[in-house]
């Protein structure tokens, strides 16, 4: 009976794996428009004083241990070139618990007036690990354990941007430390980001709605290329609709309302790639951003 719920647990440790896989494949959508720190670390402190972003996502599963991941960030802008930033990163799937800390510094080379050249390296740890209280079975087995032992990792990104008033063309290399791993023995695991290009153009239709289409190609380790075709519209800079189709034939559809030009609150739905639709109903996520300018930020200390 012993072996046979230690087999289970095993199982269902396969089971939770897989949906993290998912969750590799259909990123946090505000990485594409609304916070694009979260997908390269060059866009930390594009502007001069704090912003501070929440990001709740859930699986519209209702089954026990449906993904759910929460994500925060901070960065703030010092000058027109450098900053610094924090991309906090914590999700449970299943029995999987992960987490990722990252400290960034960014430097921001300006080219002209309107124009730069972003630099962003991020450096940290990440951590998976078991949720032993929901464990069926032995917590000492060979395979838990074997799993345990890893421990915390030191991990990092590297990302460049250029930003010009219309013209934004990026790209990020993710998950340094399976890069920089030489031993041939590690394990470093299947269905991880590698590296993210994007460029995205922005339209001026008229002088309150402005479109921005975006391309994007995203690589996962062992997986098929991803390649992410998407569309902002923006009225009057307080609010925004989005939809985005992705080539595992799965989309993304959101809204951002901004108040007072300092809060925004935002929301999306992702439907599941076409190998999960049988098992998830897609994901849904909300977010808030806030903005302190440099110059309001001085003016609340006084």
């Amino acid at each position: 009976m012993k072996k046979i719920i230690n087999y289970l647990s095993v199982f269902i440790i396969c089971l939770t794996l897989g949906e993290q896989v998912s969750a590799q494949l259909n990123p946090l959508g505000s990485m594409y428009y609304q916070n694009q720190y979260l997908g390269n670390p060059a866009f930390a402190g594009t502007n001069e004083g704090l912003s501070a972003n929440a990001v709740y996502r859930k699986n519209f599963n209702g089954m026990p241990g449906a993904p759910v991941t929460q994500s925060f960030t901070g960065d703030y802008g010092f000058s027109n070139k450098t900053a610094l930033g924090l991309n906090l990163n914590f999700s449970k799937s299943g029995l999987i618990n992960y987490a990722r800390i990252m400290a960034t510094y960014a430097y921001h080379l300006p080219i002209n007036e309107n124009d730069h050249l972003s630099f962003g390296l991020s450096l940290g740890v990440n951590n998976a690990y078991i949720n032993n209280r929901e464990l069926l079975g032995d917590s000492f087995d060979p395979v838990i354990s074997r799993f345990e032992d890893r421990g915390g990792e030191l991990d990092g990104d590297f990302g460049m941007a250029y930003r010009g008033r219309k013209l934004t063309i990026q790209g990020a290399v993710i998950n340094l430390r399976n890069y920089l791993n030489t031993d041939p023995n590690a394990v470093t695991g299947i269905n991880y980001a590698t590296y993210l290009i994007a460029t995205a153009y922005k339209i001026d239709i008229n002088d309150q709605l402005t479109a921005e289409p975006k391309v994007a190609y995203r690589g996962i380790k062992d997986f098929d290329d991803i390649f992410d075709a998407g569309l902002n519209l923006t009225l009057k800079e307080q609010f925004n609709i989005y939809g985005l189709y992705h080539s595992t034939e799965s989309a993304t559809a959101g809204f951002g309302i901004k108040y007072n030009n300092l809060l925004t609150f935002t929301g999306m739905y992702t439907t599941n790639t076409s190998a999960m639709k049988g098992y998830s109903n897609g994901d849904f996520e909300i977010g808030l951003n806030l903005i302190l300018s440099k110059k309001k930020l001085i003016n609340n200390i006084n």
